[in-house]
């Protein structure tokens, strides 16, 4: 099984997810426009510390996904600017995994998003897994510049009102 461990990048570092993460987070992501493209809203310390709980189980509970998800933080101050998660699953006997990322909004337009992908789609790639996706709203053209920038590509395929984004190897 894949099992998130620590990954490093130029500028970035990508922590596994712990639930103490939640109380450095949640001031980071109470932001009710990080949620204009993906729905939801901002969560509580507590329904943070609860959801990190249950994704830091690192796999679903019919043990059918792997859950892989990290705090990007800063290198140079160890300051958390947002998150990745990737779900493994394994499709025909090949590894796909669905990736999604959040800088929070103090700290986008630094490439931070885009560096983080790639350190996390590569990571993935190293572990054997061949199929990338994500799904980005239409509208949401940094989450675009992410994707592509990450080695995806959008396809006509539509899922909830979003592109489905995708790499295969």
């Amino acid at each position: 099984m894949i099992v998130a461990r620590d990954l490093r990048g130029e500028r970035l570092q990508l922590e596994p997810l712990r639930p103490e993460h939640a109380d450095e987070m949640a001031p980071l992501l109470d932001d009710v426009e990080l949620h204009a493209f993906i729905g939801g809203e901002p969560a509580t310390p507590e329904e943070l510390r609860t959801r990190y709980r249950r994704q830091s189980v690192g796999r679903s509970p019919d043990g059918s996904q792997v859950w892989l998800n990290w705090v990007v933080r800063l290198v140079a101050d160890g300051a958390a600017v947002g998150t990745t998660q990737a779900t493994v699953t394994e499709e025909s006997g090949t590894l796909a995994a669905e990736v999604a990322w959040v800088v929070a909004r103090p700290h986008q337009g630094n490439g931070y998003a885009v560096e983080a992908a790639r350190v996390m789609v590569q990571w993935l790639r190293d572990q054997g897994v061949r199929t990338v996706i994500a799904h980005v709203h239409p509208d949401h053209h940094a989450s675009m510049a992410v994707a592509r920038a990450a080695g995806l590509a959008a396809t006509a395929i539509r899922v909830a009102g979003e592109v489905r984004w995708e790499s295969r190897s």
